[in-house]
Order: C-alpha cells, then sequence, then structure tokens
C-alpha cells in the first residue's frame, strides 16, 4: 500500500505516514486505531513499549546451613541472627515447593540471590529434628512472626545455637536433665515417644530390637548424632546385638523422624527408630521403646527479642496445646515450663 493511500484512509498527511515509519512521531489513539483497521492488523503489532531493562540481581552473603551438595538455584530461606544474615537451605515437600526468599548462587562462597525486599516481619530461626515445628510456626504466622526452620538433629541444632546462627535449638540429647553442652535457659516443647516404626500390619513381625538382627529385616538409619541413632545404639548394646548383624545399619541414613518413616511406608526399609507422631503420618505400625521430652534451648540475650517472646506466649496457650497434642499424640502437660 503507498503512503499516500494509507494517508487518506486514515485521514492524515503524507509526511505524518514518514514520520511515524522513522519513529519521530507518535500517534493518538485515534490515528493508531484507524491504522491498525487499515492495515487489518492489530495496534500492538504495530506499535509497542520498549522492552524493560534487565533488573541487576541483588546478592548477597549469608552463612549457610544444610545447603551441603545443592546446586545453584536451590532455594534459601533467610533470616537475622545477631546480626548476620543465615540462610537455610529449603527442602521442597513431595506436593509443594517451599517458602523461599532467595537462590543459592555459589555455596562454596556462601552467596546467595535476593528474590524480595528487607526481611521486614520478625523472624525466630529453629533448628532441631521435630517435624510438629510446622504446628509452631503456624500459630506463630497469627502473631505476625515468621518461623524458619533447619531440619538438623539435635547435635547439630546445639552446636548451631552455640555457634550463634540460630535462636532456639531443639533437642531431646539430655545428661542430668539438661541438654549436653548448654546452661541456656531451656524451655519443654513437648513429650513423646521414640520406638520402631513398620509398615502397617508389621509383615515382618517386628516386636523389640532383638528382630533387627533376623537376615531378612533391613532398617534405614538415622545420621550420627541423632537422638534416633543413640537410642539405637543403647538399645543394641542392652540386647547384645552388634551393629554388624543389623543391615542397613551402614547404609546412608535418613535425615529426620518423618525422612526415616517415608523409606518405610514406601517400601524401600523394613523398620526405623523413629517418633510415634512419624509413625501415625504415615498410617504405620509402631512398639514404643523409651518416652522422651523434647525441649526448646534459647540464648539468654535472646529472650528480650520480640519473636521469642511470641514463642514462648505461643507455646503456653491452649490452642497451641491442643492442635499438638491431636495431631502427634504428644504430651503437652508440660510444654512451655521452663525447665
Amino acid at each position: 500500500m503507498a503512503a499516500a493511500e494509507l494517508a487518506r484512509r486514515v485521514g492524515v498527511s503524507r509526511q505524518t505516514i514518514y514520520a511515524m515509519e522513522a519513529g519521530g512521531f507518535v500517534p493518538n489513539t485515534a490515528v493508531a486505531l484507524k491504522l491498525a483497521r487499515a492495515l487489518e492488523v492489530s495496534v500492538e503489532e504495530l506499535f509497542h513499549l520498549a522492552a524493560d531493562e534487565p533488573q541487576p540481581r541483588r546478592t548477597a552473603q549469608a552463612v549457610l546451613i544444610g545447603a551441603a551438595g545443592r546446586a545453584s538455584g536451590s532455594p534459601i530461606e533467610l533470616c537475622r541472627v545477631d546480626g548476620r544474615l543465615v540462610g537455610v537451605a529449603a527442602p521442597p515437600a513431595p506436593w509443594q515447593l517451599p517458602a523461599a526468599d532467595a537462590l543459592l548462587v555459589d555455596r562454596a562462597r556462601h552467596t546467595v540471590e535476593l528474590l524480595g525486599g528487607e526481611l521486614d516481619e520478625p523472624r525466630v530461626l529453629i533448628a532441631g529434628c521435630d517435624p510438629a515445628v510446622s504446628v509452631l510456626a503456624r500459630h506463630l504466622a497469627r502473631s505476625s512472626v515468621r518461623l524458619v526452620s533447619a531440619a538438623v538433629n539435635s547435635t547439630v541444632a546445639l552446636s548451631l545455637l552455640g555457634k550463634r546462627l540460630v535462636h532456639v535449638a531443639g533437642t531431646h540429647l539430655r545428661e542430668g536433665g539438661k541438654p549436653y553442652g548448654t546452661e541456656m535457659p531451656v524451655f519443654v516443647f513437648a513429650g513423646w515417644e521414640e520406638g520402631l516404626v513398620m509398615a502397617r500390619g508389621n509383615p515382618k513381625r517386628i516386636r523389640g530390637v532383638e528382630d533387627l538382627a533376623r537376615p531378612r529385616v533391613r532398617i534405614v538409619n538415622r545420621e550420627k548424632g541423632s537422638g534416633s541413632r543413640q537410642l539405637l545404639d543403647r538399645e543394641l548394646r542392652t540386647a547384645g546385638i552388634p551393629m554388624s548383624a543389623v543391615r542397613g545399619y551402614q547404609e546412608p541414613p535418613a535425615a529426620g523422624h518423618l525422612a526415616a518413616a517415608w523409606r518405610v511406608a514406601n517400601g524401600l526399609a523394613d523398620c526405623c527408630v523413629a517418633t510415634r507422631s512419624a509413625a501415625r503420618a504415615f498410617d504405620l505400625d509402631f512398639v514404643p521403646l523409651a518416652a522422651e521430652r523434647y525441649d526448646l534451648a534459647i540464648r539468654r540475650e535472646h529472650l528480650a527479642l520480640r519473636g521469642i517472646e511470641r514463642l514462648l506466649d505461643t507455646l503456653t496457650r491452649a490452642a497451641f496445646r491442643r492442635e499438638l497434642a491431636a495431631l502427634t499424640g504428644y504430651d503437652t502437660h508440660e510444654t512451655g515450663r521452663r525447665v
């Protein structure tokens, strides 16, 4: 179509058509619509905004927890502890993606790419192995406090607390009634049972640790430093069973009660040592071995933090105790008591 013909159809001069073609003139809405109709295209095919300049990546240095073996792009949750930025690798659940504030850029250099702005709301970083922390997180969210959880065993949790990398360490390691290596304030989270977890119906007829030495029984162990592994070791010593006689003892362990129970539920092992709540979560059979208390150790100087105050207040609330007991079967009579 000649420029003169197009100008006639649109109702503008030929010079205006040339100016628009050269990019020196931007038509008004009416002219743009007439141009599109004359050329039988949409307005967006004729005119578009310049592409936005890509925003530079915002990165930060963070002390990383649980990032070993994680590739670049792995989701990271962030929390400030005593002025330091701490990043917790957020493992995805089988049915949903985890919450994340950043993506891992370089594990060796502790570099993360920030996804949002500043961490405005109060946050508390807790390390431990109790999956019921998710119940605590839901109740804390109602008080506008975000709970960031690092899923590690009790030994690692206490070590992180000693290094001032977390606010709270969950532990069921005990010596003389106190968590190992701490003289810090300790509060009861709940009482629980640990024991042998088997498939529904107990097809291998496992009734005690003695049955773990049978040749057709395979266990999934927990990692060194975990309370569950220490319990298994004590029970094996008491029964006079060498660890080498238990199939699966030296194989790659499961990191957490739910992870161990999940392997049993999916037929990857016949038995594990975990809490009754983990067995209940996957509808598995359970033989109790020990009743224990799960405690929360907190640095004394953190007791005045708003997030910690809300956490301790939540532990004493009846609604939280009811839900915790109903979902997990935990004993919550002492929940919130300072040891």
